[in-house]
């Protein structure tokens, strides 16, 4: 104002604005002098300025506006055409802006460096845009930011570094995208975010979970790690962790429970509820109370383990002495985090022990059940005892089949001599059959030399067409005569056959 007013007065050469020549020189000099943030002031023509927030939404806009405020603190640009988030966006550093809203435009490129002119933003919204990977060291320079929204768009790739360096992030939300890998790397505990607090990657096509590292995760992790409606594979161990989480009252569990979905391992066309899989489907085992086991003289540390952190946390033994904070003798012991430590244990330190949680949000209350066996050996060594004598036995087993198939004695060779002579023995019987009865002595010598040959005369039995013999009936006949004549045994030198139409000696 008081530079038109100055060359409104020395163009008309009027004195109603009665400043001299020297000061129109002097204030035209410093207002040269001034930088464009100054002269920028008001919002630009296309956005509404409401103290330090700047609402440029639904306007239409291709591009961002270049002269911005300075004291911006708050930057709707949600609802508009913008497709790039380049390094060089806007042309002041923003030191004072720390919620930036891009929601519902067409961003599909975001540049790493984008975030360099903002390094105090700690409210974060890209969601329903069409961004489709997350490169390496994605969101770098934004130490405090602390709710990165990213969901509704086609992110199908992430990088495993993609938020490195977020040392401040609470909430990611990653929902209704394309992702089919669990980010494991965002809660596992080398590489966690240290301030995470919620993870949402529900409503994405992610088919398995890593269920042992999931239930190994605080309780914290547990009641904001969101996963419902995913395409997981059906199977006892995913329903066991899940129907956990709903017993502890987990807010991931309990707010979406019928959203919980799975698809059988037989038929991969069928998707039913996951808390239907016990009843109707598979013979999963039933939740069961967190129960430990000890032995005499052990320790022992029971870790109270709630939905929120830093909360205050007291504990009660089974005799209800309650232990506070710092209480610290040789058998009991409470740490700073809340957990409880136990010495020296004996048989009566069995039972139940409470922690009672509280916070100005809500209560919690978490029971573990201690059973301490009468027996100073832990269960390490009860399982290399028993593995050390199973191992000795399988030995011992070894070593007897080896003794009985190698050193016993062997009575081959008598086996062969019997056989060979009973083999004998047969073709003599047999070939006697055929022949005559005789011995081999003097004697029997001479009773041969009286008898006489004598040709048997067929009856008519015997006899077929023409007077023919049947074959069969002469080997009926000869075998009843064989049977009625004695037959005196035979010695080595007797004849082994004879000619099948030899003469029966009578």
């Amino acid at each position: 104002m008081w530079v038109s007013c100055l060359l409104e007065s020395h163009l008309s050469r009027g004195y109603h604005c009665r400043v001299s020549h020297l000061t129109v020189l002097l204030l035209i000099t410093v207002c040269a002098n001034c930088p464009l943030s100054v002269l920028s002031l008001n919002c630009h023509s296309a956005c509404i300025c409401a103290s330090n927030i700047v609402s440029c939404s639904k306007k239409e806009l291709v591009n961002i506006p270049k002269s911005l405020p300075e004291y911006t603190a708050v930057l709707d640009l949600s609802y508009n055409s913008l497709t790039h988030l380049r390094a060089k966006w806007t042309t002041v550093r923003l030191f004072r802006l720390h919620t930036l809203l891009l929601s519902h435009n067409g961003l599909f490129f975001t540049s790493e460096e984008a975030f360099t002119e903002v390094p105090h933003l700690k409210y974060l919204d890209l969601s329903s845009n069409k961004l489709k990977a997350l490169e390496e060291l994605h969101f770098q320079g934004l130490e405090d930011l602390e709710v990165l929204l990213l969901y509704n768009n086609q992110i199908s790739q992430i990088d495993r570094t993609a938020f490195e360096g977020l040392d401040s992030l609470k909430k990611l939300y990653l929902s209704q995208n394309l992702i089919a890998r669990f980010p494991l790397e965002l809660v596992k505990e080398n590489t966690r975010l240290t301030a995470l607090e919620l993870l949402d990657v529900s409503s994405n096509k992610i088919k398995s979970l890593p269920v042992q590292e999931l239930n190994s995760l605080p309780a914290y992790l547990k009641n904001g790690l969101y996963i419902h409606n995913n395409p997981l594979s059906c199977h006892c161990n995913l329903y066991l962790m899940v129907t956990q989480w709903h017993a502890r009252q987990f807010s991931s569990a309990v707010d979406f429970r019928n959203e919980f979905k799975c698809v059988l391992p037989f038929n991969h066309k069928v998707s039913i509820k996951l808390f239907e899989l016990q009843e109707d489907y598979m013979n999963c085992s039933t939740v069961i109370d967190s129960e430990v086991e000890a032995f005499l003289e052990g320790t022992l540390t029971f870790h109270c383990d709630t939905r929120l952190r830093n909360m205050n946390k007291v504990w009660v033994t089974p005799d209800n002495e309650t232990i506070q904070p710092g209480h610290n003798n040789r058998s009991l012991k409470v740490f700073p985090n809340g957990s409880l430590w136990l010495g020296n244990l004996r048989l009566e330190d069995s039972g139940i022990y409470t922690c009672l949680a509280t916070s100005s949000q809500f209560n919690e209350t978490i029971h573990v059940q201690l059973k301490v066996h009468n027996s100073t050996v832990s269960p390490a060594h009860e399982s290399l005892n028993t593995a050390y004598t199973t191992l000795v036995g399988c030995v011992a087993s070894v070593i007897l089949v080896l003794i009985y198939l190698y050193l016993t004695p062997c009575h081959c060779r008598c086996r062969s001599k019997a056989e060979k002579q009973r083999s004998q023995q047969e073709e003599s019987i047999h070939s006697s059959m055929l022949s005559a009865a005789s011995t081999h002595d003097v004697s029997g010598d001479k009773a041969a030399m009286d008898r006489r040959v004598a040709f048997i005369e067929p009856s008519k039995d015997m006899q077929g067409q023409n007077g023919k013999l049947k074959p069969n009936a002469v080997e009926e006949f000869e075998d009843k005569r064989l049977l009625t004549v004695p037959r005196k045994k035979s010695d080595c030198g007797s004849v082994g056959s004879v000619s099948s139409d030899s003469p029966i000696v009578v």
